[in-house]
């Protein structure tokens, strides 16, 4: 199938190739096999392909500092498409982690996967079948953007596929420890002082969010370009920001967020603990005895509307949900910085920023 001039829609065209060749491989493997090719297409459609995004532009930043951008290779539409299932994977495995319910509006992947058991009239527990289904998922789906990648990088120069192949594996390490220490900090924060919550919640956003859904896409796209170490590290001391900035709206709208905009619903993220640093500068702000209370409510699953609400405007209140936005201010004004004088394309820097804009003031 020729490429679609669309970037985006090329990726996606890429993406329906793969999903089409596994689907043929897998064939004879009988039904349960299909469930769950099927459960890691359903996982990928859908959302804003930042990732691709990021990962064209740093390609095309690189690319028109030579000249006159040539057309999009197979390599980097493989790397993009690539990132995209990765990313899938990070999700289903989140939310088997955080026991969310829904993804984008629809069923999160261990809650599918526990519908099709019960719908099939399968002996057992639904709830552990889908639990257990959906880490397979997430295994598969890591399985299969490295299997992708290597495809797609294959007749590149091999300095640019070895440079590309580095960075993927270093997305690849820091978010399953970002991952980890996400989890950790849940329990971790009670032997922590008070004032050194807010730096570990920022640890959290760089290792899990910051570098692998901006900085390293970004800088595997500048790899198969054939970028060199100024280029490089224009772009990382771009994204990086951007990154945080980006995990910082994310933990904004995990709490304050319209379900309706977000496919989640509203202050999900205090409901499964989540650490961050909003509520970190909300622990701050607070007496002992307040203080406390917020401790007993966030993490409880149980929480109603009401709890939520209050939890909302205590934050609020403390002055914290300001700071956080200051921060991303911050953070966006470091990342525009740090492209001024690079030598990267000039159209490819405004659609750098543009991107930056996106990813920051977003609402979903």
């Amino acid at each position: 199938m020729t490429p679609s001039p669309d970037p985006i829609e090329a990726v996606s065209q890429r993406l329906d190739d793969f999903f089409m060749a596994q689907r043929v491989a897998t064939a004879e493997m009988g039904p349960e096999a299909e469930l769950i090719v099927e459960a890691g297409v359903a996982a990928v459609s859908g959302g804003k392909r930042l990732r691709a995004r990021f990962c064209i532009a740093g390609w095309r930043a690189v690319a028109e500092a030579a000249g006159p951008s040539a057309e999009l290779a197979d390599d980097l539409l493989a790397a993009a498409a690539a990132l995209e299932i990765f990313h899938a994977a990070a999700l289903v495995h989140d939310d088997i982690i955080d026991n969310s319910d829904t993804r984008r509006g629809r069923p999160s992947a261990h809650r599918a996967l526990e519908a099709s058991h019960r719908a099939a009239g399968w002996t057992g527990d639904p709830e552990a079948f889908g639990r257990a289904g959906a880490v397979l998922l997430g295994d598969l789906l890591v399985a299969w953007s490295d299997d992708l990648l290597e495809a797609g990088i294959a007749s590149s120069a091999s300095s640019r596929a070895s440079a590309a192949r580095a960075q993927y594996a270093l997305m690849r390490r820091d978010v399953t420890i970002g991952q980890f220490l996400d989890v950790a900090e849940e329990s971790a924060f009670r032997t922590e002082p008070d004032d050194r919550h807010a730096s570990r919640a920022l640890r959290v956003a760089s290792l899990k969010s910051a570098r692998y859904s901006i900085q390293q896409p970004l800088l595997i796209g500048a790899a198969l370009a054939g970028a060199d170490d100024g280029q490089l590290a224009a772009l990382g001391a771009f994204g990086h920001p951007v990154g945080m900035a980006f995990q910082l709206r994310d933990d904004i709208l995990g709490v304050f967020g319209d379900a309706a905009v977000t496919g989640k619903p509203s202050g999900d993220d205090l409901r499964e603990g989540k650490r961050t640093v909003l509520v970190a500068f909300a622990r701050e702000s607070l007496p002992a005895g307040p203080r406390a209370r917020v401790d007993e409510l966030i993490g409880d699953p149980s929480l109603d509307d009401v709890q939520i609400a209050a939890l909302q405007r205590t934050i609020r209140d403390t002055g914290a949900l300001d700071r956080v936005e200051t921060l991303i201010s911050d953070f966006a004004r470091e990342a525009d910085r740090a492209l001024s004088g690079a030598r990267l394309g000039h159209a490819a820097v405004g659609e750098l920023r543009d991107l930056a804009r996106a990813a920051t003031t977003r609402s979903a």
